[in-house]
């Protein structure tokens, strides 16, 4: 299977979002997922932990014990072991590559399971949740963001043409299959808090930058046409976060 995130793919978004983040608001945005938790000493596991900007962050900035980060590409894991080894975090942070279906952890391994705008790429969110729940330790804690689809039912042909021009391999689910989700698998607590808000102004933010200098040292390091591309797929984008099919989502629920 070939990689959906290539390293051109890979060089724009850390020059648009900061090294080692692929998707939207940096580590100001994991500060706002993890909100008034605390975490320091915690074992936790990144589920897509992409180009490794997350970790870091979750160690550097939250004070996490150890971050065990998991993802299906060769390409953002050397990107993320080697922004881990140039910030000397080799003793708290590892790495690993697994294949998608269960979590190759035992039952209550980990203090907390976070994930940012990663399981996106995961369809079955019942079997997501349900291997969430069992490598929690009792009174731990899952928290996410996700990209979830605002509609019930059939995505509107303006949705499914931009997931087709993400080309992705999105598996977006709504609030209300992600509540279901965590309830049968076991959890309580269970928040959904919706981000199209934020993400509408910061989107608009961001195809103007694309659009802007920023976009000029894009076109540097990966070309023009991969830039008009990207900027074509925003464009698609931001009338969906209007309508609010398209609703980035924050995820919260706890093991008893």
């Amino acid at each position: 299977m070939s990689a959906l995130y290539t390293t051109d793919l890979v060089t724009m978004l850390e020059t648009l979002w900061g090294a080692g983040f692929l998707s939207p608001g940096g580590p100001a945005e994991v500060q706002r997922v993890i909100g008034s938790q605390d975490i320091r000493g915690c074992s936790v596991l990144d589920i897509g932990c992409g180009a490794g900007g997350v970790d870091i962050a979750l160690v550097t900035r939250h004070g996490a014990g150890y971050v065990t980060g998991i993802d299906v590409e060769d390409g953002v894991l050397d990107r993320a072991r080697a922004l881990v080894r140039e910030q000397d975090l080799s003793g708290r942070i590892g790495l690993v590559k697994v294949s998608p279906g269960s979590l190759p952890f035992p039952p209550a391994t980990f203090d907390v399971v976070f994930s940012k705008d990663s399981i996106v790429h995961i369809r079955d969110k019942h079997a997501l949740m349900a291997e969430v729940f069992r490598v929690l330790k009792p009174g731990g804690r899952f928290l996410a963001s996700d990209w979830l689809i605002g509609t019930e039912g059939e995505p509107s042909p303006a949705m499914a043409a931009y997931i087709a021009a993400e080309g992705l391999d999105f598996g977006m689910a709504t609030a209300t299959e992600y509540h279901d989700a965590m309830a049968r698998a076991g959890f309580a607590a269970i928040a959904v808090q919706s981000r199209n808000a934020w993400y509408r102004k910061e989107a608009r933010d961001e195809l103007g930058r694309l659009r802007g200098p920023l976009g000029e040292k894009v076109v540097d390091l990966v070309g023009r046409d991969f830039l008009e591309r990207n900027i074509a797929i925003w464009d698609r984008m931001i009338p969906l976060l209007d309508t609010g099919e398209h609703c980035p989502t924050h995820l919260s629920a706890d093991k008893p």
